[in-house]
């Protein structure tokens, strides 16, 4: 190896800078977190608090001189947080570092390891719409499947009732309305030459209907178009993209500052404390390459149904 490559030593010194730079590394498309929070964990195997409708119950906390008084209990103890392990390698030829300068590598290495954190994330992203998405994680009251005249791509729909008996029927088991919104790209779409939606802005002199307006329109502190898309692992470079959000809209609360894993949510991106990180790369001879390997350690679980609703086929 000729002295331009990067040597053990400058491994050990770009380790620390990487993994650094991969746990604040986010993807600007994706969305998932603002429904499944990312929040650490302090060892494996923990156990999530839930939390039942204690904050909601009226009780009588009167109390006469020299009597006991009343306790309630903050959360109780579910299920187990099942973390999954997720590893994958970037790699750096050795002929694409001989040009680097002062830390050789060290550019290439962070666009190796971006690249494989973009993968990653579109993991997560995927787990995140997938539980987000599926109907069998709400009950009867907190999902809505649209179809004919009543889908947002029809001019006659009514998107802002169907938003508000969702946020009502939210409120009603969770005791807040939803502070988020999630949409996907054809139902953002369809939205922005609704009748309706057109009508509420006609004088505002908006050349278009923005995301931010659309957050006024129904009444959410955020809403967010899910634009990111996938191809399955098998799939050939031609076949067409899939949208990762579908034509669905969730609806949720979601704690938007100070999140931790012990308060109450619609879901929570679990995270084991220190992941991910980049692992020491290493030098392999026979590939004539740098190999920058990366760990995460994570579970997607919507830990709160109640505060969420589903609405299926708005597009």
């Amino acid at each position: 190896m000729s002295n331009s490559q990067m040597n053990t030593a400058q491994a050990r010194v770009i380790d620390p800078i990487l993994s650094n730079h991969a746990r604040g590394y986010t993807n600007a498309e994706h969305v998932g977190h603002t429904l499944f929070p990312n929040v650490p964990i302090p060892q494996r195997g923990i156990r999530r608090l839930e939390f039942g409708k204690e904050a909601f119950r009226a009780q009588n906390t009167r109390r006469a001189p020299g009597g006991a008084t009343k306790r309630i209990q903050f959360g109780y103890e579910g299920k187990p947080v099942a973390l999954e392990q997720h590893s994958l390698e970037g790699k750096v030829a050795w002929e694409h570092m001989e040009d680097a300068s002062r830390v050789p590598g060290i550019d290439l290495a962070t666009g190796a390891v971006n690249l494989v954190l973009d993968v990653m994330a579109l993991g997560r992203e995927i787990q995140q719409a997938g539980a987000a998405r599926n109907p069998a994680n709400y009950d009867a009251n907190h999902k809505l499947v649209l179809a004919g005249a009543d889908k947002w791509s029809d001019g006659a729909s009514k998107p802002v009732q169907d938003v508000n008996d969702a946020k009502e029927a939210i409120r009603s088991t969770a005791g807040r309305y939803p502070n988020t919104m999630v949409i996907g790209p054809k139902v953002f779409l369809d939205l922005k030459v609704h009748p309706a939606v057109i009508e509420q802005f006609k004088y505002t002199g908006k050349d278009s209907i923005t995301v931010d307006m659309l957050a006024r329109y129904f009444d959410v502190e955020r809403l967010e178009v899910g634009k990111a898309v996938f191809l399955p692992e098998n799939a050939g470079d031609d076949d067409a993209f899939t949208d990762v959000w579908g034509n669905d809209v969730v609806l949720a609360w979601v704690p938007t500052a100070g999140a931790n894993w012990q308060t109450p949510s619609y879901g929570y991106t679990y995270h084991l404390a220190g992941h991910p990180f980049v692992e020491k790369p290493y030098d392999e001879r026979n590939a004539k390459s740098w190999f920058y390997p990366v760990t995460d350690e994570h579970s997607v679980e919507l830990v709160g149904a109640d505060a969420g609703f589903l609405i299926q086929g708005a597009h």
